[in-house]
C-alpha cells in the first residue's frame, strides 16, 4: 500500500480540491516551459506537465483509467509497459487503462519519442502521476467512509474499508478530471507489492498485427476520401524551370493538380488515378538539376577535406595527472573507420493523412515521432495558428528515427488546405521513399593509443568527422522536404550537434573505460551533400563500432583475450557485469576456433547514462565468394528495473538484427547528380533467411531507475561481427558495410 508523507486533512488543504469536469487549458497541454523555482522538482516529464489530470482522467461511466501521454507508440511497445506501470501504482486491472497518444489537442507534450528517454520520462512521470492519483483517491474515501486510509485496501479500483465499508474509483469521480498539480510528497509502491511490473504482459496491439487488422496509418481508408500524389524533382536542389499542367488536370478522376513553386502535387479520386496523373506530370516537367555530389567512393575523403563549423574538443582525462604519468610508452597503434550513409528502410513506405476542418481546424493523421514539433513546423508552412493544427499519432510500418512520416504529413496537409472538408491521404513510392529520405550520416572515426610493454592502453585519442544527426522539424519548416521547394521556400535551419549527454555525431564517443589519457574530438560539419538527420542511434552506432573494434585490435596486438582486455579497464560494476555474462552464455572460455569461423564481442552502454548491452557472436567467412553467415548470436542487457522483460527482449533482439542488416549490406549508392539506391535490389536489407538464431539474457535491477532498450544493442553488434569476421580470416574490416565483395578483394 501505498504511504502518504503528510497528513490527510493537510495533504488535501495543500493540492486543492478534486474537481467533477475540468479540461486542461490547451496552452497548459503544448507548454514546456520549466515550473517556478521554489516548486519541487518532480518526477520525469512530469516536472514540465505537474497537472495530474494532464496525464490521468477516471472515466467513472466505463469504469476505465484513462491514461495520456505525449510519447508514441513505434514498435517499441511503450504503451504496454506505461499501462503496467500505471495499473500497478493506481492497483486496477491491466485491462482498465485506456491510453490516448500522441494527440496533441489532448495529451502533454513530451516531445520527441527518440533517444531510449520513454521510459526514464515517460514511465516514471506516470508512475509519479498514478501514485498521487491513488493517494488523493484514498484521501476522498477516507472522507466518505469516515475509515482511516491507511487500513483501505484496493483491488482493481474497489476501496474496501476494515469495517467491511466499501466504494471505488468510480463513486469518488465523477467527470475526466484531476485538476491540480503534483506535489511529489507520494513515493510509488514497494518492489513486493508489483502485479504487473516485471511481468511480460503480452502487448495488446500484437493480435491485430498478426491477423492482419488495417491499424497503420498506410493502411486507413476512410470512407470518401481522395488521394494525394507529390512529383519529386530528378535529385536534391533541383529546381522547376517548367511544366505543362492543361493535360494532366484533364485526366479521369483528377481533382485538382497543385503547383507552389518547384512543388508539384495531384490530388485524384482514385488512387490509381492519382499515380497516373503523377507519372503524367512528372514527363510534362523542365528541371534544372545541379552535379555536385561526391560520388560513394569518395566520401571518406569529402568528410576529412570538408571545413567543419565547429570542433568540439573533450578531454575526460589526462595521463599527466595519472599514476601512469611515467610510464614509457612501448608502441603506438592507429587506426581509421568508415560508417556510410544508412536509410531507415522502413518496409512499409511513409503516409499521412489530413482534412482541414469547417471550423478552420487541419487534422493530420500521422505516424511521425514528432507530433508536437511537426504540427508547429506545419502550421508556419501554411501560415496558420499553431492550435489550428492538430497532430493525431497513428501508428505505422515505421522505423526508429526520422524517416519521411513528418514530409508525408506536411504533404498531406498542404494538397488538403486546397480541398477543405475533404480528407487526402498520401503514401510515397519505394523510389521516393529511398531517394529522398533523410539517411543517417556518413562519418569518419580515428583511432590512436600508446600503450606500454603489458599492452596497457596510456593515452587513448578518438577524432570523428560526422555531418549532422538532427534535422527533425523542430517546429521549423524548413527541415520538412516540401517546404524548401515552395514558391516562398523555407530554408532549412542551420543544424546543431545538440542533445547531449555526448550529443548526436558523437555519441557514446567517449568510451566507458577507464585510460589515464583520454581525448576525443569532434569535427560537426554543417554542409549536407545529402539530407540526413536521426536513424536508430544516431552516431552511437558508428562510434561503438570504431572503439570496440579498435580495442579488439589492441587486445589481439597485446596477446591478450578480448573479454580479459576489456575488463582490464572496466570499473563499471554493472558494465563488467554485462560483459560476462554475455561471455558465460556464449561459452566464450569453451569455444574452440575452426576454419573459417571467429568469435568477437562488443559491449556499450547507450549515452553513457542509458542501457547497457553486451553482444557475442560467432560467424563464418567463405574464402570462396566472401559471404559472411553469421551462425549465433548472445546478447546480455541491463536496463535497469524491468517493466516487461519480453519487450526489452523484443527490443534488443531488433536492434541486434537491423545491426547486423547494416554492418552486412547497407550503403547508400550515389554518383555526382543523384541517389542511386531507389528499390530493394539497389539498397538490400538482411532477409528472413539470414537472421542467426538470438539468445538475449537480461539482468534485473529492482528498484533501480528505467533506462530504456531501444538502441542499446546496434553498436556493440556492429562491433561484434567485425571483430568476429576479423577471428575468422585474420583480416580488420575497418569500412562499412562488410559485403561479399569487400570481404572477398580483402582476402
Amino acid at each position: 500500500m501505498t504511504h502518504l508523507q503528510t497528513s490527510r486533512r493537510q495533504f488535501l488543504k495543500t493540492s486543492g480540491a478534486l474537481t467533477l469536469s475540468f479540461g486542461i487549458p490547451l496552452m497548459d497541454v503544448h507548454s514546456q516551459s520549466a515550473p517556478a523555482p521554489d516548486k519541487p522538482r518532480l518526477a520525469g516529464d512530469l516536472q514540465i506537465h505537474r497537472k495530474l489530470n494532464a496525464w490521468i482522467r477516471i472515466d467513472s461511466a466505463k469504469q476505465m483509467v484513462e491514461l495520456r501521454i505525449g510519447k508514441v507508440e513505434l514498435g517499441q511497445g511503450i504503451l504496454t509497459a506505461v499501462a503496467q506501470v500505471c495499473a500497478d501504482e493506481l492497483d486496477v486491472d491491466f485491462s482498465r487503462i485506456h491510453i490516448i497518444s500522441g494527440d496533441t489537442a489532448l495529451v502533454p507534450n513530451e516531445g520527441v519519442t527518440a533517444g531510449s528517454l520513454s521510459m526514464p520520462y515517460c514511465a516514471t512521470a506516470v508512475q509519479a502521476a498514478s501514485a498521487e492519483v491513488r493517494a488523493i483517491l484514498l484521501g476522498l474515501a477516507e472522507v466518505k467512509l469516515n475509515q482511516p486510509a491507511l487500513q483501505m485496501k484496493v483491488q482493481n479500483g474497489l476501496i474496501r474499508a476494515n469495517n467491511g465499508a466499501q466504494t471505488s474509483y468510480w463513486d469518488l469521480v465523477v467527470g475526466e478530471s484531476l485538476n491540480r498539480e503534483a506535489t511529489g510528497l507520494v513515493k510509488p509502491k514497494p518492489l513486493n507489492e508489483h502485479r504487473y511490473i516485471g511481468r511480460s504482459v503480452p502487448r495488446p496491439d500484437i493480435q491485430a498485427k498478426v491477423m492482419g487488422e488495417a491499424i497503420f496509418v498506410q493502411e486507413q481508408r476512410p470512407q470518401g476520401m481522395l488521394f494525394g500524389q507529390i512529383v519529386r524533382p530528378p535529385s536534391h536542389g533541383a529546381r522547376l524551370k517548367s511544366v505543362n499542367l492543361s493535360n494532366v488536370e484533364k485526366m479521369p478522376g483528377v481533382v485538382k493538380v497543385v503547383r507552389n513553386g518547384s512543388f508539384l502535387g495531384v490530388i485524384a479520386k482514385r488512387e490509381a488515378q492519382a499515380h497516373a496523373a503523377a507519372q503524367a506530370l512528372q514527363t510534362a516537367c523542365d528541371w534544372l538539376v545541379p552535379q555536385n555530389l561526391p560520388k560513394t567512393q569518395d566520401m571518406p575523403a569529402w568528410l576529412l577535406q570538408t571545413k567543419p563549423d565547429v570542433v568540439i574538443p573533450t578531454k575526460k582525462q589526462s595521463r599527466a595527472n595519472s599514476s601512469s604519468a611515467n610510464t614509457p610508452i612501448a608502441r603506438v597503434v592507429e587506426a581509421q573507420y568508415y560508417r556510410p550513409y544508412h536509410m531507415h528502410a522502413s518496409i512499409g513506405t511513409s503516409a499521412g493523412m489530413a482534412t482541414l476542418g469547417a471550423d478552420g481546424v487541419l487534422t493530420v493523421q500521422t505516424h511521425s515521432q514528432s507530433v508536437f514539433q511537426t504540427g508547429e513546423a506545419i502550421a508556419k508552412m501554411l501560415g496558420m495558428t499553431r492550435e489550428k493544427v492538430r497532430m493525431q499519432h497513428v501508428q505505422g510500418s515505421g522505423c526508429y528515427g526520422h524517416n519521411m512520416a513528418d514530409d508525408a504529413a506536411a504533404d498531406a496537409a498542404l494538397l488538403a488546405v486546397q480541398v477543405p472538408g475533404q480528407t487526402v491521404r498520401l503514401q510515397y513510392s519505394r523510389e521516393q521513399e529511398h531517394a529522398w529520405e533523410p539517411y543517417g550520416s556518413a562519418m569518419v572515426m580515428k583511432t590512436k593509443a600508446s600503450l606500454d610493454a603489458q599492452g596497457n592502453v596510456l593515452d587513448w585519442d578518438y577524432t570523428l568527422w560526422s555531418t549532422p544527426h538532427g534535422t527533425r522539424p523542430s517546429g521549423q519548416p524548413g527541415n520538412l522536404l516540401s517546404a524548401a521547394y515552395l514558391e516562398k521556400p523555407f530554408a532549412m535551419p542551420k543544424p546543431v550537434n545538440g542533445g547531449g549527454p555526448n550529443f548526436a555525431a558523437d555519441r557514446n564517443a567517449i568510451a566507458l573505460y577507464e585510460f589515464p589519457g583520454h581525448n576525443v574530438t569532434t569535427h560537426f560539419i554543417t554542409e549536407m551533400p545529402l539530407r540526413v538527420s536521426s536513424t536508430r542511434g544516431l552516431g552511437a552506432y558508428a562510434n561503438i563500432f570504431a572503439i570496440e573494434s579498435f580495442i579488439d585490435e589492441l587486445a589481439h596486438s597485446s596477446g591478450s583475450d578480448p573479454v580479459e582486455y576489456r575488463l582490464r579497464f572496466m570499473k563499471d560494476e554493472r558494465a563488467r557485469d554485462t560483459i560476462v555474462k554475455a561471455a558465460e552464455k556464449f561459452g566464450w572460455s569453451q569455444w574452440r576456433k575452426s576454419p573459417g569461423r571467429g568469435r568477437g564481442i562488443g559491449f556499450a552502454k547507450y549515452k553513457n547514462i542509458a542501457g547497457y548491452c553486451a553482444v557475442a557472436l560467432e560467424v563464418e567467412v567463405n574464402r570462396q565468394n566472401g559471404r559472411i553467415r553469421v551462425l549465433r548470436a548472445v546478447t546480455s542487457a541491463d536496463c535497469g528495473h524491468m517493466v516487461n522483460p519480453d519487450g526489452i527482449s523484443n527490443q534488443i533482439e531488433g536492434g541486434l538484427i537491423q545491426s547486423l542488416s547494416w554492418t552486412l549490406k547497407e550503403e547508400v549508392q550515389m554518383d555526382n547528380t543523384r541517389v542511386l539506391s531507389r528499390d530493394w535490389n539497389s539498397y538490400p536489407i538482411l532477409t528472413f533467411s539470414e537472421i542467426p538464431p538470438v539468445d538475449v539474457v537480461l539482468i534485473d535491477r529492482p528498484g533501480q531507475p528505467f533506462l530504456g532498450a531501444g538502441e542499446a544493442s546496434q553498436g556493440p553488434t556492429g562491433a561484434a561481427l567485425a571483430n568476429a569476421v576479423f577471428d575468422a580470416t585474420g583480416v580488420r574490416f575497418r569500412s562499412l558495410p562488410l559485403t561479399p565483395d569487400r570481404v572477398l578483394q580483402a582476402l
